[in-house]
C-alpha cells in the first residue's frame, strides 16, 4: 500500500511538474488578447468558419507558430483558432518564408505571450523557441530615437514607422516585456542575458513615454496616436487619422503606467496629467445614437446601421477619439484627410467603421485611477 501511494504521489507530482521543473499552468490560456485581431478578420471574411474550442491549446498554438514569419514577427488580423484546410496550411507556410510583422492591432506580442503559455502547459519545446522568436522581433524593432515600436515592419505605408500608440502597440509591447522579467513561471527559458535586454528596452519605452506626453502650456496633456520617429512630435496615421491627442489611446497609456510596481514621481506626474486632461475635454450634452439603415457592404466591413450624435442635456461620459493638441477641439476626418466639422460630415463608410467617439475613459476615472492614486499617493 506504502509503494502503491508512493506510486501514485510521483505520478501527480510529474503531472503537474512542467518543463524543467518549473511548475505546470493548468488553467486554459485565454483568447482575449487576440480579440481586436479576430474581429478584424470576422470583418473581412464572416464568422461562418470552423474554430478550434479555446481549451485546444496544442492546435492554437500550432497555428500561431504557422503564422509566424522567419525572424519571429506576426502579419496581423489573423484568428488563432481558425481550423485551416490544406490550401490554407500551404498559403501560410509560404507565408513563413517572409520577414518582419506587424504590432498594430495588439499583435505579436500577443503571440509570443501566448506561445509562452502553451509551452508551460505542454512542455512542447517548439512553443518556447517561437515565444524566444517572437521577443527577438520585438526587441529588434525597438526604435533607438526614443524607444518606442513601429506600427508595422517592412514598411508599406507612410505611418507604418512612425512611434505607434495606437492600437496599444507600445504600452502592450512594454506590458508584455514586463511579464517577461517578472513572471518566472511561464518565462523561466528566458536567461539572465537576454532578462536584462528586456529590462533594458522597458526603461527605455518607459522613458520614451513620458518624454512623448502631450504638453499644453505647462499642462500635461496625453498622447497622440502616432509620432514621428525623429521629430518626436505627433504625426498622421492612416489617411483619416490626423496628428492630434488620441482620448482611447491616451486610456491605455495610463493603465499601463498605473501598472508599474512602485513608480516613479514622473510616472505618477504624467498619470496625474493625463487623467486631468480627459476630465477636461469630457463631452456632455451629446450621445451616439445607433440606428437601422440599409444594408451595405463596405471594403473592410458590413453594416445594416448609421450613427449620428443628438444632443441631450442629461448626458454625460462620451470622449472623442482625437482632440486638436493646442485647443482640444475634437478632430473629425474623411479618407481624403479633410478634417470635417460635423460628425454627419464624415461618409458612412468611416462612421460605422471606426469609434469616432466613445466611454473608454469612464472606468479608469471613475474607479482604476482613485483606487491607484489612493496606493500611491505618497509618492507625489
Amino acid at each position: 500500500m506504502k509503494r502503491l501511494r508512493a506510486r501514485l504521489l510521483c505520478a501527480i507530482v510529474l503531472a503537474v511538474a512542467g518543463p524543467a521543473g518549473v511548475p505546470a499552468l493548468a488553467e486554459t490560456p485565454s483568447l482575449g488578447g487576440f480579440e481586436d485581431a479576430i474581429h478584424h478578420w470576422r470583418n473581412v471574411h464572416g464568422d461562418q468558419y470552423p474554430r478550434h474550442a479555446p481549451d485546444e491549446v496544442a492546435k492554437i498554438a500550432d497555428n500561431i507558430l504557422r503564422y509566424q514569419r522567419l525572424d519571429g514577427g506576426w502579419i496581423e488580423n489573423q484568428d488563432p483558432a481558425r481550423i485551416l484546410d490544406e490550401a490554407e496550411k500551404a498559403r501560410f507556410d509560404a507565408e513563413a518564408r517572409k520577414s518582419g510583422g506587424s504590432f498594430d492591432n495588439r499583435n505579436i506580442y500577443t503571440q509570443l505571450d501566448y506561445l509562452a503559455t502553451a509551452y508551460a502547459i505542454t512542455g512542447d519545446a517548439r512553443y518556447r523557441d517561437g515565444s524566444l522568436k517572437g521577443i527577438a522581433f520585438t526587441l529588434a524593432q525597438q526604435i533607438p530615437s526614443c524607444g518606442g515600436w513601429p506600427h508595422t515592419v517592412p514598411a508599406t505605408q507612410p505611418y507604418h514607422p512612425h512611434i505607434t500608440i495606437a492600437d496599444d502597440v507600445t504600452a502592450g509591447v512594454l506590458g508584455t516585456l514586463r511579464k517577461v522579467v517578472s513572471d518566472a513561471r511561464r518565462y523561466a527559458f528566458v536567461d539572465t542575458a537576454l532578462r536584462a535586454r528586456v529590462q533594458a528596452a522597458i526603461d527605455a519605452g518607459d522613458a520614451c513615454l513620458l518624454r512623448l506626453q502631450v504638453r499644453q502650456g505647462d499642462t500635461l496633456a496625453g498622447w497622440a496616436g502616432q509620432y514621428d520617429a525623429r521629430t518626436l512630435q505627433p504625426a498622421q496615421g492612416r489617411k483619416f487619422e490626423l496628428p492630434s491627442i488620441a482620448g482611447q489611446e491616451t486610456v491605455g497609456v495610463v493603465r499601463y503606467l498605473m501598472s508599474i510596481p512602485d513608480p516613479s514621481p514622473a510616472v505618477v506626474a504624467a498619470v496625474d496629467g493625463a487623467v486631468a486632461w480627459l476630465r477636461r475635454v469630457e463631452i456632455t450634452g451629446w450621445r451616439i445614437e445607433t440606428f437601422d439603415a440599409p444594408a451595405e457592404q463596405f471594403q473592410y466591413h458590413r453594416s445594416a446601421k448609421d450613427r449620428r450624435l443628438v444632443a441631450d442635456p442629461s448626458a454625460s461620459g462620451l470622449w472623442a477619439r482625437f482632440y486638436d493638441v493646442n485647443d482640444n477641439s475634437v478632430v473629425l476626418a474623411t479618407r481624403d484627410s479633410v478634417r470635417v466639422a460635423r460628425y454627419e460630415d464624415i461618409p458612412r463608410e468611416r462612421r460605422t467603421g471606426y469609434e469616432w467617439y466613445g466611454s473608454w475613459p469612464r472606468r479608469l476615472l471613475s474607479t482604476e485611477y482613485p483606487q491607484w492614486t489612493s496606493q500611491h499617493a505618497s509618492s507625489k
